[in-house]
């Protein structure tokens, strides 16, 4: 089942999944324009373009484990899922700019400074930038594989301060953001590699005493 699965996901494309990140987009900012999120349509379209980046982190992250443990194969669409990731918290952060802050850029320091969850947020998306910018395999070959793949784990630590992100940003005892942040800390679990401790030859029973 698993390889008719993994045949079929070889013969799809990976591009839709940007039409349906435009599509998002564009809808959750009509839905803003015409009074849908009333009563404070910034913060809620802060607030979906900010979650949808959070899960297509997560939908990122859950490819290797994925494939690890059900030989499930869908990391044809990683990049486009990060770079999705990448381009929803680029919405996110527009709207914080022009909307939100309407670019004052003073204040706009000051608050990264002084609140915790801001200045956790803007090291999540500067640790974003340089693994969207490096996404294309023309970087691959000019980084070479090795350097490449380091430079790609920082995909690790700016999960796991998205994940701090949204639960500062809550405020309080909140069950959603809690579940995010144990989703990524399982996903990053599963990536580690258990040792085997090597066996020691066991003495013979007349031997032991």
């Amino acid at each position: 089942m698993i390889k008719r699965i993994n045949q079929l996901v070889r013969r799809l494309p990976a591009w839709p999944v940007y039409l349906i990140v435009a599509a998002l987009i564009g809808w959750h900012f009509n839905q803003a324009l015409t009074g849908a999120y009333r009563p404070d349509p910034v913060r809620a379209l802060e607030w979906e373009y900010g979650i949808l980046a959070l899960q297509f982190l997560v939908a990122t992250l859950t490819l290797s484990p994925l494939k690890r443990f059900t030989g499930l194969n869908l990391l044809k669409f990683r990049r486009a899922l990060g770079l999705s990731s990448f381009f929803f918290a680029l919405a996110h952060l527009a709207v914080w700019v022009a909307l939100d802050m309407q670019f004052l850029f003073g204040q706009m320091l000051s608050d990264i400074v002084k609140r915790p969850y801001i200045t956790v947020g803007m090291a999540a998306l500067l640790m974003m930038l340089p693994l969207a910018l490096t996404s294309h395999d023309h970087f691959v070959r000019r980084l070479g594989g090795a350097r490449w793949r380091r430079l790609h784990r920082l995909v690790y630590p700016l999960a796991l301060l998205a994940a701090l992100h949204f639960i500062w940003v809550r405020k309080g005892f909140q069950i959603e953001p809690l579940v995010y942040a144990g989703l990524v800390l399982l996903l990053l679990a599963m990536r580690l590699k258990t040792r085997r401790l090597p066996l020691l030859p066991l003495r013979p029973p007349e031997q032991a005493r």
